[in-house]
């Protein structure tokens, strides 16, 4: 008789416990739906005001700034209201879309994929929509609703069964053993704020590490193993993001490799990275490979007019030059009005080593010394591009470069002094700066024997035969 009351103790005792439960997950998508309603209310009342013309600026920063923020305002409210994470929000990649969908409704999602795309490509962007899709509790044929508590979660990059992994440092913040969880606050604002898409230089810039070299370390990947252990806190699959893998520490790998490659049930891994050369081997041979390509021109048009306020002319200025890449189209709509940064100290430098003016080549290389690495590193980048331009439009007829204005001309006026027997050392000469520039060489000293050389090879003839080495 004792045993039959305690039994049914028991049974009443879980009830409740599962009603309390559910009562809890009640209010809390409750009074998320309140939040997002509350903060919807306030965007639309500041839209309402600035289109009256009674909004006053609260300081004299914002005044003067007030021309070009109007430029770059956001007017997608669509977005702003459900989020970045559903697949209709990622301008174009409809066919990758359409294969990520099919894979949930035959039930064939991979425990292990790697989404493999070009910088401003989508290709995290879509791994979040993917996620969320997978979770959804009401999700359609084509997107998740948007609006279920899991994705309420979701467009917040607060669900509990959602977790990252990206490149991190030592920073004045997180000074010691530094672990992807303690930037969290920082990743959710970057990717909320840039609508997805992002590039390694603008993680670096968030959280402080301009001259340092991020990496995934060996922390990391015990904290991957540790948190997967645990059971899924409400949603059917547990979802590990790591971003740009290809910055995995060499000693980390091996602590990820056997949970990739035999993960607990319901665990979902996806891989981003931007160069499958550069990702491990072992890590790449265990995942199921998703290509995605660059973004059509026409798609980062239709971007470029629902986000900001420009004529269609413009934005097909700013997505030819974009080259398929939705972060640098966003780049170039903020330089709108201004001189390229890059362009300028390129032209200026080149100008110093025809002339083979030695003092200014110094300061010049002095002056640069104070950016941080990932500047530098697009600087040398961008210089890449100048002389494969050059050398295109020197051997091609009625070529159509993805230049204008002043830097069309210098191009066209350049391209005198690019050709077959000098074009390949330069790029060589640029490509040994990047690799001593990731190592922490002395930036003064770098550029000053690098533009010594640079002086040579531009004034090697076209008609010499090619060389084996530059003294």
């Amino acid at each position: 008789m004792y045993d039959k009351r305690h039994t049914i103790s028991n049974q009443m005792y879980e009830i409740n416990l599962h009603i309390i439960k559910r009562t809890i997950y009640s209010l809390q998508a409750f009074l998320l739906i309140r939040l997002q309603m509350l903060s919807l209310s306030r965007i639309l009342v500041v839209l309402v005001k600035k289109e009256e013309g009674i909004l006053k600026s609260s300081s004299t920063q914002t005044k003067k700034n007030k021309s070009s923020h109007s430029k770059n305002l956001y007017l997608h409210y669509t977005q702003i209201h459900t989020g970045i994470m559903l697949f209709r929000d990622i301008p174009g990649q409809q066919a990758v879309k359409e294969r990520l969908i099919r894979t949930v409704s035959e039930n064939r999602v991979s425990h292990a994929q790697l989404f493999l795309g070009p910088e401003g490509s989508g290709n995290l962007a879509l791994a979040i929509a993917y996620a969320q899709y997978i979770n959804c509790q009401d999700r359609s044929q084509s997107d998740s609703c948007g609006v279920c508590p899991s994705c309420i979660k979701y467009n917040k990059l607060a669900h509990p069964d959602l977790h990252f992994i990206y490149p991190i440092a030592k920073t004045k913040e997180v000074d010691d053993k530094p672990v992807s969880r303690l930037f969290v606050a920082h990743w959710r604002k970057l990717l909320i704020e840039k609508a997805g898409f992002i590039s390694l230089f603008d993680w670096y810039e968030e959280i402080g590490i301009e001259n340092k070299q991020g990496i995934i370390n060996a922390e990391d990947a015990s904290e991957v193993v540790r948190t997967l252990s645990y059971k899924s806190f409400e949603s059917e699959y547990k979802v590990m993001i790591i971003w740009m893998v290809e910055k995995l520490f060499h000693a980390a790998a091996p602590k990820l490799l056997k949970i990739i490659e035999e993960p607990p049930e319901k665990t979902l891994f996806i891989l981003v990275s931007e160069n499958a050369d550069q990702v491990i081997n072992t890590i790449l041979s265990r995942t199921q490979l998703v290509k995605i390509p660059r973004i059509s021109d026409e798609d980062i048009v239709e971007a470029l007019l629902s986000r900001y306020e420009m004529s269609r002319e413009m934005a097909r200025k700013v997505a030819l030059l974009a080259n398929g890449n939705l972060v640098e189209a966003a780049l170039l709509v903020r330089r709108t009005g201004s001189e390229n940064y890059n362009f300028e100290q390129f032209r200026n430098w080149m100008l110093m080593c025809w002339s083979n003016d030695v003092p200014k080549m110094l300061a010049f290389g002095s002056g640069l010394s104070s950016l941080g690495r990932e500047k530098l590193k697009d600087f040398f980048a961008y210089g890449l591009r100048i002389v494969r331009s050059c050398l295109i439009y020197r051997h091609s007829e009625n070529v159509s470069l993805k230049f204008e204005g002043k830097e069309l001309e210098f191009v066209q006026k350049f391209s005198a002094f690019i050709h077959s027997n000098n074009a390949a050392f330069i790029a060589e000469e640029f490509e040994k700066a990047l690799f001593h520039i990731e190592r922490n060489a002395n930036i003064s000293i770098l550029f000053a024997d690098l533009s010594i050389t640079m002086a040579k090879l531009l004034k090697m003839p076209a008609v010499e035969k090619p060389v084996s080495k530059i003294m």
